[in-house]
């Protein structure tokens, strides 16, 4: 059985159709890169997949458990949803970091609101906050960032940042990790800095969707490629099968364009 699997979702913002009919699956240890041009639907499928959208049909299950249906009203309600959230960890484009905390609060904050639902968080709030504090150092050790926990985000480079937003996403323990253009902020050496990062997170089986417009990456790291045009998945295959033997004149077009696409 599949870890993840979306069965013709779909949405539409104000009479216009943003996802056609989308339906894939993945399997745990899958990282699955996301391609295509600007408006084709990969970020809204990514926050669909997150819960910060609504589809208007389609399915979302993890494993035999279903998430979402569109069709069920109970399925999409606020109380349900926030549960469901956190089997996803995002990291946002733009870093969406705190700027009023340091990069260990900013990793923190979240594991902590989640802490005080605890029915035991009262009795035991010390040792569950140093246990929260310990493990968000060590994910900041694991960015390379053991230097810089108490440095605010105006402190850090972009770079930096987005190595902060990864570990608070790895924080809350996701079962998959998703992308959103991680790097399209960044300069070319900070962007390096931040594949480095996901390619060791890939070579730790880590199950990951990435909405990337790194073409080497997604070539080399992924295990899937998704190339999505107006709203449609055209290709989904290996990086081989997309890269080298796309199916449809419409992805050779969108590769021509990125070196070494073709």
């Amino acid at each position: 059985m599949a870890m993840l699997s979306v069965e013709g979702l779909r949405k539409s913002f104000g009479g216009n159709e943003i996802l056609k009919d989308i339906s894939f699956s993945m399997e745990q240890g899958d990282v699955l890169s996301i391609i295509g041009s600007s408006g084709s639907g990969k970020t809204t499928l990514l926050r669909c997949l997150n819960f910060l959208e609504t589809p208007d049909a389609g399915i979302i299950r993890m494993g035999d458990e279903v998430l979402l249906d569109a069709a069920d009203k109970r399925s999409v309600r606020e109380s349900e949803i926030r549960k469901k959230r956190l089997r996803f960890g995002l990291v946002f484009q733009s870093f969406n970091l705190f700027p009023q905390y340091t990069a260990l609060e900013n990793v923190v904050l979240a594991c902590e609101l989640l802490a005080k639902e605890r029915p035991d968080y009262k009795q035991n709030k010390k040792a569950i906050h140093q246990e929260i504090v310990t493990h968000a150092q060590e994910l900041l050790t694991q960015m390379g960032l053991q230097d810089r926990m108490g440095n605010y985000p105006h402190q850090l480079s972009g770079g930096q940042c987005q190595r902060v937003a990864i570990a608070r996403a790895l924080a809350l323990h996701p079962d998959i990790l998703c992308f959103d253009e991680p790097t399209s902020a960044l300069d070319p050496e900070l962007t390096g800095e931040v594949l480095k990062v996901i390619r060791e997170l890939a070579d730790k089986n880590t199950t990951m969707i990435i909405v990337t417009h790194e073409m080497s990456f997604a070539r080399n790291v992924s295990s899937r490629v998704i190339f999505m045009d107006d709203g449609k998945i055209l290709e989904d295959g290996t990086p081989e099968q997309v890269f080298e033997n796309p199916k449809y004149d419409r992805t050779r077009q969108f590769l021509s364009g990125y070196a070494g696409g073709n």
